[in-house]
């Protein structure tokens, strides 16, 4: 994608048509973001929509339209959302290419991991802030374009399906995964169906995805709003602090560098009480439940895009996909083994 072709799109929006600078943001593994710049600092995120993972982009900018108006607090920063020239929420090319434009939160950043007690007890917070400010929106009224995004049985369905098809290579080098999966399964099944309370969740709450303050380190927000969609708390829950409390990438090659930090643990659960997200007995319940479910997920996602032969997940080498999977497996692990402890830490920040 060239400037010239930049260009063009920024002028469907009511915004200056001369950005002093544009540049790549590569963070994201799904949509293609650039920085738009004027007098040298960013101050909008332009983004393609990927089509192939988003088909019914409608519903994602409903729901994302919806969500905002709730989002908005004095102690919740968030971006807001551009609208194009005719009004419309994201703009559409000729080529039928979507476009959405967002206000760059300035004086912000994001990081890939946590790096101090307060850094993980602000993500916890701004979480449980986030999930709050939505408590007050009926989740009904959001559409669902994604279904079963955090199913456990239908991701195991569509496992199957890739191993059944997958080349004899592809399952031999994925041997020790695929095992892992038969071992889990079953455990992990038994409280799927369970009903819980249904909330809008932002279904993607990694630690990147937190953008926090560069004046004083204070969470300001969450970003990558692609997949808000009615849900269970205790799929955030698992999916942040399984980036909060574990400083390796999702595609460590040195299984040894996988952790588990207790003390980012506890003060990312104490940030999330103090924000007070009103949880029910039966959510406190099942959030070491989502400790385990969210890495073990994600991991069956890139195994399965791994035995299709990678066509979901962008990659930057051959086998990144059973990388992420063999590490994601091995914090799944690690996670089990330090349940007794997450489950203290639960119930002294969230008594019965």
């Amino acid at each position: 994608m060239g400037q010239k072709e930049i260009l063009a799109v920024l002028s469907g929006f009511p915004v200056p048509s001369h950005p002093s600078g544009i540049r790549p943001l590569d963070a994201g593994y799904i949509n293609q973001s650039f920085a738009i710049e004027y007098e040298g600092k960013p101050t909008y995120v332009l983004q393609q929509l990927n089509t192939v993972v988003f088909e019914d982009v409608a519903s994602l900018m409903d729901n994302l339209n919806l969500a905002l108006s709730f989002l908005q607090d004095p102690d919740y920063p968030g971006p807001e959302l551009i609208h194009t020239r005719e009004g419309e929420p994201c703009l559409t090319t000729s080529s039928g290419e979507y476009w959405r434009l967002m206000t760059f939160v300035p004086d912000s950043s994001s990081y890939l991991f946590c790096t101090s007690e307060r850094m993980a007890s602000e993500a916890g917070h701004i979480i449980g802030v986030f999930h709050q400010l939505l408590s007050k929106a009926d989740p009904e009224q959001f559409k669902t374009f994604l279904p079963d995004f955090h199913s456990l049985s239908k991701r195991l369905e569509q496992f199957d399906k890739a191993l059944a098809q997958a080349s004899s290579d592809r399952k031999k080098e994925a041997a020790p995964a695929l095992n892992f999966v038969q071992t889990k399964r079953a455990q992990l099944l038994e409280k799927e169906d369970e009903l819980l309370r249904l909330r809008v969740c932002h279904n993607d709450t990694k630690m990147s995805n937190i953008l926090f303050s560069k004046k004083d380190g204070k969470a300001l927000c969450l970003i990558d709003l692609d997949t808000i969609m009615p849900g269970y708390f205790h799929f955030d829950f698992g999916d942040a602090l399984r980036t909060v409390v574990n400083p390796a990438t999702e595609d460590e090659r040195d299984l040894g560098k996988i952790t588990f930090n207790r003390t980012y643990c506890e003060a990312f659960v104490s940030g999330l009480s103090k924000a007070s997200p009103n949880l029910s007995p039966q959510e406190i319940r099942y959030l070491a439940h989502g400790a385990q479910l969210m890495p073990f997920l994600h991991g069956l996602r890139a195994l399965t895009d791994y035995l299709l032969g990678d066509l979901y997940y962008r990659i930057s080498y051959p086998g990144q996909n059973l990388d992420r999977t063999q590490a994601l497996f091995q914090f799944t692990s690690l996670v089990e083994s330090e349940t007794p402890f997450l489950e203290e830490v639960i119930e002294n920040y969230f008594p019965a």
